[in-house]
């Protein structure tokens, strides 16, 4: 993921009230350096292994959301604001959420596209649920 993508996610989980996970390596610590733009100290967690934390996160009662398109997925626009923690997922632009990761969410939720693109940008997709699951959309 680039720099200015993880500093979008960054600025947009600060205004939404929420925190960033990140898995421990070095290209995520020198990108969040680049991209974060913040004036004050972001809610960053390092988790170590992303698909055990996901797991901890589901068995401590979190609700596991992957943006994804899947045969189950909710539109964007029926997604329920959150009610409980929620953790949200985002994959690999090119590739999506891992095999292994889809089988840890609760759910997933696909953002409609009209134009000839597959997809959205990690950062744009990943605002936008984010202000959805925090009811501000």
């Amino acid at each position: 993921m680039h720099g200015a993508n993880l500093g979008t996610l960054l600025r947009t989980c600060d205004a939404v009230g929420a925190c960033l996970a990140v898995p421990p390596f070095r290209w995520v610590d020198e990108a969040l350096a680049r991209g974060n733009t913040l004036r004050q100290p972001a809610c960053v967690h390092r988790v170590g292994d992303p698909l055990r934390w996901l797991a901890e996160e589901r068995r401590a009662g979190a609700n596991v959301i992957g943006v994804e398109l899947a045969d189950e997925a909710v539109r964007l626009a029926d997604l329920p604001a959150a009610r409980r923690r929620t953790v949200m997922v985002l994959g690999h632009e090119a590739t999506g959420i891992p095999p292994e990761a889809l089988d840890l969410l609760d759910g997933a939720v696909e953002i409609p596209m009209v134009g000839t693109g597959m997809s959205l940008n990690v950062a744009v997709a990943g605002s936008l649920v984010l202000y959805r699951l925090a009811g501000l959309l």
